[in-house]
């Protein structure tokens, strides 16, 4: 009887630790299938969403929607225009000028509603493609406040938004504007193992996506174009090269050194009004140089730059001194008019040269 309870007990002890260890084993296969699914790369596609799947700028266009709605925002008018100078003169970040732009909503108390009300009235801008061929998979990636697009998300059944995070109260930024290489931080981050299969977007500031996507394309309006394929329009190359911070820092140093070529030639008004326009132009051409060179285009100041700097300048300096002659010499026109015209003239020109020859970036 004992000799058949000892036997009875060591198998039973023995089956519960074969079940133990088939558990457990069972437990270890669980994790090592779990560790594989998480190394295996997210596959999705990703969207930016204003003027990409959104017919416009869906943060303007809020803010026309409140302004509608209280004019009272208007009093945040003055700090948004000096913030815009200043992000324009590169002492204030995008981040900052944006965040002052965003303040108007300090003035509203039910934020949330307007948003919902905002989005009833403006979804039919969302663009039929999209609507059309959006999957689940689908990542929206945005420079617009998260609070703004994760209501139209929701609504379009998207889970995945990468935005900039902005207190909906304050409009206060928490996070870096999600902008160029900003967005692709965002996304490393949030999923570290994430394959990008196809990059929609509607500018090339989205370039570093882009590069990473199998395939990239560029969206205008409703056409899709592949990037590869895509060669911008001379309008769009026009807007790349003068709607930037760069040529408004550009336009405003011009500005300066007009000022101070007209005080020169008048002070020197009573030699001859072409020479002492000569001796201005190239005593101000001196000054124009070491703010362009720190200002607008971030270089170092060196005697090649400059000698490059005089060179591109060869033709404003022709443009400016034809036009003196032609508009004070010929139609007579006041001296201070003729060298404001002469100045709109040379300045794009100018700033062209300037930009692809002088402060070309090298590689």
């Amino acid at each position: 009887m004992i000799l058949y309870k000892l036997f009875t007990n060591n198998i039973g002890n023995l089956i519960e630790k074969n079940k133990y260890d088939i558990m457990k084993k069972n437990y270890h296969l669980n994790k090592k299938l779990q560790n594989c699914e998480r190394n295996q790369p997210m596959k999705a596609n990703i969207y930016d969403f204003d003027g990409t799947i959104y017919d416009g700028d869906s943060s303007v266009d809020f803010f026309i929607f409140c302004f509608k709605k209280k004019k009272s925002i208007c009093r945040c008018f003055p700090k948004m225009f000096w913030y815009l100078i200043l992000y324009a003169l590169s002492i204030k970040t995008k981040t900052e000028m944006k965040e002052v732009f965003f303040s108007f909503l300090k003035y509203f108390d039910k934020t949330e509603e307007l948003v919902d009300e905002f989005w009833d009235k403006n979804y039919y801008k969302i663009k039929k493609w999209y609507l059309e061929n959006n999957s689940k998979n689908d990542i929206i990636i945005s420079a617009s406040p998260n609070f703004l697009l994760s209501k139209i998300c929701k609504k379009m059944k998207i889970k995945e938004l990468i935005a900039t995070d902005v207190d909906i109260k304050t409009g206060k930024f928490n996070t870096l504007n999600c902008y160029a290489d900003e967005k692709v931080k965002r996304l490393f981050i949030k999923y570290p193992n994430i394959e990008i299969q196809e990059m929609y977007t509607d500018s090339t500031s989205d370039l570093p996506l882009i590069n990473l996507s199998v395939s990239g394309y560029i969206v205008k309006k409703d056409k899709i174009i592949k990037y590869e394929a895509y060669r911008p329009s001379l309008i769009n190359k026009i807007k790349h090269l003068f709607i930037k911070p760069k040529f408004i820092r550009f336009l405003m140093i011009g500005i300066i050194n007009m000022i101070i070529l007209i005080l020169f030639t008048f002070l020197f008004s009573n030699i001859d009004k072409k020479l002492s326009f000569v001796i201005g132009y190239i005593t101000n051409l001196f000054i124009s140089y070491i703010l362009h060179s720190y200002l607008t285009f971030n270089n170092k100041l060196s005697i090649d730059k400059f000698i490059s700097f005089f060179i591109a300048n060869i033709p404003n300096f022709v443009i400016n001194l034809v036009c003196l002659y032609i508009f004070i010499d010929i139609f007579y026109l006041y001296k201070l008019v003729s060298y404001i015209i002469a100045f709109i003239i040379g300045l794009p020109i100018t700033y062209i040269l300037l930009n692809t020859f002088t402060f070309k970036k090298r590689g």
